[in-house]
């Protein structure tokens, strides 16, 4: 398939947007709990989208496809929201995003097990070398700050319900435009979302300081940009070009991490340049055309 200008914009754009995300959601915790942070986030995102959700759950999403985006967004949204923000009081930003550049992986194995999909030898070859590219940025000098195992295995959990999400909206989802299913899906885990805030205790502990009010901000940024927008885009990204392009935008992700390193005075070592050479090369190759294909057991 030929990506287009267009797509690939989109792709930086996503990039851009949720590799920034992380530091986000650290700015969230510095006043909230794990639980609060992800509850907002749901909250400012459904809270927006719901204006057009519930018309288009009521009149334009068919009835026997409500099951389907309510799943896709238990595992693209509700429950990875939750996630991240659990791990990351122990996983720092930068070592969030390398880890969710497994998803790619994830899809081409459970594509292969459940959905009966095969990956051509670039995708494989591809997912292989761009994640190899992920994991030696772990080895720069910028990324710093104490990594629990099972925090970060928290995290490869999510990536996988990212994986399986992204093949979820494929074979099921790509006949609904972005922006309906986007809204529909975000204003059916809203009224949870709510239930989860408000007995996270976030009435009683907010009380209106400054650096509450901060955390807020930045909670609403990742809520309205980094959530509700980006996830539309996201949508029309695997509608236009499948699951395994679209989610090369986690392999451009850490280099977005880094790059917030480097601003707040981290150093750039040759291991980084290394890795990113890596991504972009297994970005590449992923959506070279191939004329054979393979099955993967």
């Amino acid at each position: 398939m030929k990506i287009s200008l267009q797509n690939w914009i989109i792709l930086g754009v996503l990039a851009l947007t949720w590799g920034s995300s992380f530091i986000l959601i650290k700015q969230g915790l510095v006043s909230f709990t794990p639980y609060q942070v992800r509850a907002l986030r749901l909250c400012f995102a459904g809270g927006v989208l719901a204006i057009w959700g519930i018309p288009n759950l009521i009149k334009r999403i068919p009835k026997n496809k409500i099951g389907y985006v309510a799943l896709a967004g238990f595992t693209g949204n509700f429950v990875p929201m939750f996630l991240f923000p659990i791990a990351q009081t122990q996983v720092s930003s930068s070592m969030a995003g390398i880890l969710d550049s497994l998803v790619p992986l994830f899809i081409l194995l459970f594509g292969a097990l459940f959905f009966q999909l095969r990956g051509t030898k670039n995708q494989i070859l591809g997912a292989i070398i761009g994640f190899v590219g992920a994991v030696i940025l772990i080895g720069g000098d910028g990324l710093t700050g104490e990594n629990s195992f099972w925090h970060c295995m928290i995290i490869v959990f999510a990536t996988a319900l990212y994986g399986l999400n992204s093949l979820i909206l494929t074979k099921y989802l790509n006949d609904i435009p972005s922006f309906q299913l986007s809204s529909s899906l975000f204003t059916i885990w809203l009224p949870p979302a709510i239930i989860i805030l408000l007995f996270s205790g976030f009435p009683t502990v907010f009380e209106g300081t400054t650096q509450q009010w901060q955390s807020l901000g930045f909670i609403a940024i990742l809520g309205l940009i980094g959530t509700a927008t980006a996830m539309i885009l996201y949508y029309k990204l695997i509608q236009s070009t499948g699951p395994m392009f679209s989610s090369m935008v986690t392999y451009l992700m850490p280099v977005v991490s880094v790059f917030w390193g480097i601003l707040v005075g981290e150093k750039i070592t040759w291991l980084h340049i290394v890795g990113f050479i890596l991504i972009l090369s297994g970005v590449y190759l992923t959506q070279k055309p191939d004329k054979k294909q393979i099955e993967i057991i």
